[in-house]
């Protein structure tokens, strides 16, 4: 059954790649729109501007998903076409990633997520989840020009690491305490790599002429939302983990390595969240606070194979 999962994750990897392709085909294929700064706005519903020559930053009113005229569900917002396909293709990679998981999970009998390739699979699987969610409430399926190389990458990544099942050290052997942490812990990072994207989309927009390029506003919008997402389960994740650590070791904090990186990580997240609350920070600066917010969950995940400590079992 270990190599049916493998078989389900491989397909996986295929079907993601085969859908950045056909995310990165229908954007070269959109019209370029006028310069924004040149375009004249129109008002065309409330919360929602056009500009004399086409929507700011949307190929259709349902990429924008500001457009009250259009109702959810109704023929315009499922008109089939690449993007459609190409959304649909994500949610299958979802399923199918889903399956290698349950799969790994009745054959070994435990959860899968004792070791790296387990936790990168599920690291995987948050990201695609989020990505999901953000492109249905949102309609911004453009979304996937910066998750999606994000995700693929971190599936060739577990598709390079050994897929053997070994049992974890006898003092870390909690399982409820294990899943729930390493389950937060997936899904906390990949409401990040929603952030992520909406950042770099947003810091990308002035640069970019194409339909379909979603609103700075809206952007900015959703890197806040991902946030929401991603800030407390950061919190329940290192909770979590103090309460195993002491379990296992008899202490709540022990400085690794892995633990100070999440820390820091946690700050940064709190820093955007204290900044866009408290002081209503936006713009540039936010955008990139959250790219750094990234980087530095990318470090925390990979930083236990470059300095070892108490995680260098994950």
């Amino acid at each position: 059954m270990l190599e049916f999962s493998q078989v389900l994750l491989f397909a996986t990897t295929i079907i993601i790649a085969v859908a950045f392709g056909l995310y990165v085909l229908s954007a070269l294929a959109a019209k370029r729109t006028v310069p924004r700064a040149a375009a004249r706005p129109v008002a065309v519903g409330v919360g929602a501007t056009k500009t004399a020559g086409a929507e700011q930053g949307a190929d259709t009113p349902s990429e924008s998903g500001k457009t009250p005229a259009i109702k959810p569900g109704s023929k315009t917002t499922q008109a089939r076409g690449i993007p459609w396909f190409s959304s649909l293709l994500v949610v299958v990679a979802l399923l199918s990633l889903t399956l290698s998981v349950a799969v790994r999970w009745i054959a070994a009998g435990e959860p899968p997520l004792a070791n790296q390739y387990e936790f990168a699979t599920a690291f995987a699987w948050g990201m695609i989840l989020f990505q999901i969610y953000f492109e249905r409430t949102y309609k911004v399926r453009t979304l996937g020009l910066v998750t999606l190389p994000v995700i693929l990458a971190m599936l060739i990544y577990v598709t390079t690491l050994s897929s053997e099942k070994q049992p974890l050290m006898p003092a870390l052997q909690n399982s409820p305490l294990l899943t729930l942490h390493v389950f937060t812990a997936a899904l906390a990072y990949g409401a990040a790599v929603v952030g992520f994207g909406a950042a770099v989309m947003y810091l990308l927009a002035p640069h970019i002429s194409w339909q379909g390029w979603p609103r700075r506003d809206l952007l900015d919008e959703i890197a806040y939302k991902a946030v929401v997402f991603t800030f407390p389960l950061l919190t329940i994740m290192i909770v979590l983990g103090a309460v195993w650590a002491n379990i296992a070791w008899g202490r709540y904090w022990a400085w690794d390595p892995k633990e100070t990186s999440a820390l820091v990580t946690w700050l940064i997240y709190g820093a955007y969240i204290h900044a866009r609350v408290v002081r209503n920070w936006r713009g540039n600066k936010a955008a990139w606070l959250l790219v750094l917010g990234f980087l530095a969950v990318i470090f925390t995940f990979f930083g236990n194979l470059w300095f070892g400590g108490l995680h260098s079992y994950l």
